[in-house]
């Protein structure tokens, strides 16, 4: 093993320290960083308040929202040719970031890996991924780049309770109907058949998890999701080794799974407001009850209902003034508000999100609350 990569294997290895000089974004929080790196990081995420997120993927090419695999049960051979169309032409991570600060935001969190099972990062574990697509680029390190050169912090989305793709997820009729679409005849690809399986996706989870937490620097946190594929069979996720091997890897990085799998999550992330959700069972009750006392986040998004593009929605965006009231309801909540934007197909935010968060910004900096 040549030296540089044995010293990069050694600083993230599960006995690591913290890093010496702590990342960028928790800039002032140095003191407690060099005693307690999560405690520090819990800190600063609870005055961070706001932050951007984006959905996107092979979806926004269809402008249908991200669930459209599933809602029209697109078969995974006809659905991955979407990868030879994927150029992120305009997917400027500087731009992006630059837009995150003026709207006084403090953090961008991005979808690394939706249920489709794409990727926008460079992985071993599979083709499917922007690398092997006509952009040829990594987008998550070209974004880990900029918030680290601005101080912003970033979190990684990954589908971790959900794939569409991999052979190995369980089946729809296992536990949840949404973990797979409903094909007429069953689809050739999806090998799971009985619970020993699911090990199989575990390790590539793991294993991906593993890349995202060593390939870019220090992250502010991995945002896990989606929460009703745990719940539907929660007997199968090894959630606390996981969670050990997250915090093993980066001290400091904060770990969300929407309102918990099993309340040993930093915050709890509930979509549209700080409540309980709809379906209740007594795996999500209990861990709602030991996360709903910490600091939380609310994930809204600025289209009408969907997070990955809808063209539907052109025109009906939410306004400033919307953002401004959502703002201060999460506050209200003792929360932090993860606003989302569907970047366009070509990679660029939408002209009138961009509008929006300029105004929010504006606002803010006239109300003094972005410091």
């Amino acid at each position: 093993m040549q030296r540089r990569t044995f010293l990069q294997t050694l600083a993230f290895s599960p006995l690591a320290p913290a890093a010496a000089t702590p990342p960028s974004y928790l800039k002032g929080y140095e003191k407690l960083y060099a005693t307690n790196p999560r405690g520090a990081a819990i800190e600063w995420f609870k005055n961070a308040r706001f932050g951007l997120f984006m959905h996107y993927g092979l979806y926004s090419l269809l402008g249908r929202g991200e669930w459209v695999m599933l809602r029209e049960t697109i078969p995974v051979a006809e659905y991955a040719r979407l990868k030879d169309k994927f150029t992120a032409e305009k997917f400027d991570a500087d731009k992006i970031t630059e837009l995150a600060l003026a709207a006084g935001m403090k953090y961008v969190n991005i979808t690394s890996k939706h249920h489709d099972g794409f990727c926008l990062f460079r992985t071993k574990e599979t083709d499917f991924n922007s690398l092997n697509s006509p952009a040829r680029r990594d987008l998550i390190a070209e974004l880990a780049q900029a918030c680290g050169k601005k101080g912003l912090g970033l979190f990684l989305y990954y589908s971790y309770a959900a794939d569409w793709r991999h052979p190995y997820f369980y089946a729809r009729e296992a536990g949840w109907e949404s973990a797979r679409p409903a094909y007429a005849k069953p689809e050739p690809t999806y090998l799971w058949r009985k619970d020993e399986d699911f090990k199989i996706y575990i390790q590539f989870a793991h294993n991906q998890l593993r890349e995202l937490l060593t390939q870019y620097g220090p992250l502010a946190g991995i945002w896990l999701d989606p929460i009703m594929g745990y719940y539907g069979r929660p007997d199968l996720f090894p959630i606390a080794e996981t969670y050990r091997l997250i915090r093993s890897l980066q001290p400091q990085c904060l770990i969300s799974f929407k309102q918990g799998a099993n309340g040993d999550e930093d915050f709890a992330a509930p979509e549209r407001g700080m409540a309980a959700h709809r379906f209740k069972s007594e795996v999500a009750l209990a861990a709602w009850e030991k996360n709903k006392s910490k600091h939380g986040e609310i994930c809204s998004t600025l289209q009408q209902r969907v997070w990955g593009y809808n063209k539907a929605e052109d025109g009906r965006h939410k306004t400033a003034d919307e953002v401004i009231k959502m703002l201060a309801e999460a506050r209200q909540s003792g929360a932090n508000l993860l606003l989302n934007t569907g970047p366009l197909p070509d990679g660029s935010i939408p002209p009138e999100d961009v509008t929006t968060l300029r105004a929010v910004g504006r606002a803010l900096a006239c109300q003094g609350t972005t410091k």
